[in-house]
């Protein structure tokens, strides 16, 4: 099983010994947008909004990496006796992309890994198709002595340090024969430690499972001279063939149809990964509420702020170009363009992000500056004012608590956005306390609040968002998504959260 590689911002020196690293160029919001443009769904919705919306991938990048894996391959040097031709598995391909929709930067699910073969690859930034990644695992050869893997794996206690094979040796074990991939664009993935805000995650299942500890990934000799008896002694291009009168899964042209991934009964036996349907449990909550609104470059906090909380933004690309007015200097005017002023301000840039805006009570003035590219203006008269600041984003454990992570204080802080692990379900219940429903006290556990409240899986952990609000003198119990909260009248002390969805 390969191990996971990724493109970086700039070239970087070797952060691990099972990861492989290559250059990465600077974003560009419109050549990324012809990548994000091929997986929103027919309504311009994200893959996530709707399970019969979803596109794994387009039938031009799955031809595009069959038709590389064949090449690569067919090239490989020794000659290959019993190289197989590879062909799309449309089982393999709805497995990967329910991984790469789980924006885990690691090998998944456990359960299916003992069955199937798996190469990842995620990179961010200017547009890249998916076949640069395929090249990048084929490229690991330069460091592979045929036909010992063990020259290159960096696995303890063998070895603990030197280059990674295992993506190259995947790609060209001779009897993984058939392949299946998913693209999924993730938001604020969690790379080695490194939050990417946009994140084009390529998951590849390969089968039947290569990478086996001790042999080699072919024969060497004559290409098809060791073929398997069942390709009746068939050959194309170096490979192993059966032909075009055999009953294998070939990619088909782009339809509606072929793109909308439907919930049903597997055609085939095999592994099959089905998420668990929240209707099929009992006590089963979801929720998709988020704290953080999507704005366009225009939106006023004077408009924005009007009935609604006013906490975290999700501001699009290309703001620079606006016209939108911004007023003031590390002040703004609540009638300025909330994600203008967080690029004049410094906290996010032209290709946009998430920002944080807290208001703070009316100013005498506004004084006007350039910064970052736009010019504000001055107001000499006083009116209602709001400051912004980056977004952190924090990892925490099972137990960690609202009354640890961000304390309530004056004057009001934002809490960072938050990482979750998985299973924090099955948590001690007295070390990881729930208390309340829906609205949580701030002694409970952040991550099994937010299982309980249905904005996060269990079995996928995640991001979330804390709200802060005001102390209630009642939280009440309830058992919803294999969590009991605990009930709780008259605290004394302490405050109330929320927990929202980030997706």
């Amino acid at each position: 099983m390969g191990h996971l590689t990724f493109a970086l911002l700039r070239v970087l020196s070797l952060l691990l010994v099972t990861q492989s690293v290559f250059a990465m160029v600077l974003f560009n919001a419109t050549d990324l947008g012809i990548l994000l443009e091929k997986y929103l769904d027919d309504d311009g919705d994200w893959m996530v909004e709707k399970q019969r919306s979803k596109r794994a991938i387009t039938a031009s990048d799955m031809q595009a990496i069959l038709d590389l894996h064949n090449k690569l391959r067919g090239q490989v040097y020794p000659q290959a006796s019993n190289m197989e031709y590879m062909v799309w598995d449309t089982e393999l391909e709805r497995s990967a992309q329910e991984w790469a929709e789980t924006c885990l930067w690691e090998h998944g699910p456990a359960g299916l890994l003992p069955q199937i073969g798996q190469n990842l690859g995620v990179h961010w930034g200017r547009y890249r198709p998916p076949t640069s990644h395929v090249q990048a695992w084929y490229d690991e050869v330069k460091d592979y002595s045929f036909p010992y893997p063990q020259e290159c794996n960096p696995h303890c206690p063998f070895r603990c340090s030197g280059p990674v094979c295992t993506h190259y040796t995947q790609l060209v074990w001779a009897t993984s024969s058939r392949i299946g991939c998913a693209i999924n664009v993730c938001y604020n993935m969690n790379v080695w430690g490194q939050i990417w805000a946009k994140a084009v995650y390529l998951a590849c299942n390969y089968s039947p499972k290569g990478n086996w500890w001790g042999y080699a990934p072919y024969k060497p000799g004559a290409p098809c001279s060791a073929c398997p008896p069942s390709y009746g002694g068939m050959c194309k291009e170096n490979l192993c063939y059966k032909g075009e009168g055999t009953n294998r899964q070939s990619p088909r042209e782009e339809t509606d149809e072929r793109n909308s991934i439907e919930p049903e009964t597997p055609h085939s036996p095999g592994p099959r990964l089905q998420a668990p349907s929240p209707t099929r449990r009992p006590n089963a909550v979801v929720s998709n509420e988020q704290m953080s609104q999507i704005v366009t470059c225009d939106t006023k906090l004077r408009d924005q702020c009007k009935g609604t909380t006013c906490n975290r933004y999700e501001c699009p690309a290309g703001c620079l170009d606006s016209m939108a007015k911004v007023i003031g200097t590390v002040y703004y005017d609540m009638q300025s363009s909330i994600c203008r002023a967080g690029i004049h301000y410094g906290v996010i840039d032209n290709d946009g992000g998430w920002m944080d805006v807290t208001r703070q009570g009316r100013k005498d003035f506004f004084i006007k500056s350039y910064k970052n590219g736009l010019q504000s203006l001055g107001k000499y008269q006083s009116a209602n004012a709001f400051t912004v600041s980056k977004v952190s984003v924090k990892a925490i454990t099972c137990e960690t608590t609202v009354a640890v992570l961000c304390p309530y204080q004056k004057p009001t802080r934002h809490c960072p956005r938050i990482y979750c692990p998985r299973n924090c379900q099955q948590e001690n219940p007295h070390l990881s306390r729930v208390i309340g429903t829906k609205m949580y006290s701030d002694k409970s556990s952040i991550c099994r609040s937010a299982i309980h409240a249905g904005v996060l899986s269990n079995e996928s952990g995640g991001y979330v968002d804390v709200m802060p609000t005001d102390n209630r003198n009642l939280y009440i119990s309830s058992y919803q998504n294999g969590i009991v909260s605990e009930s709780l009248q008259n605290p004394a002390g302490g405050k109330a959260f929320r927990v929202f969805a980030v997706i």
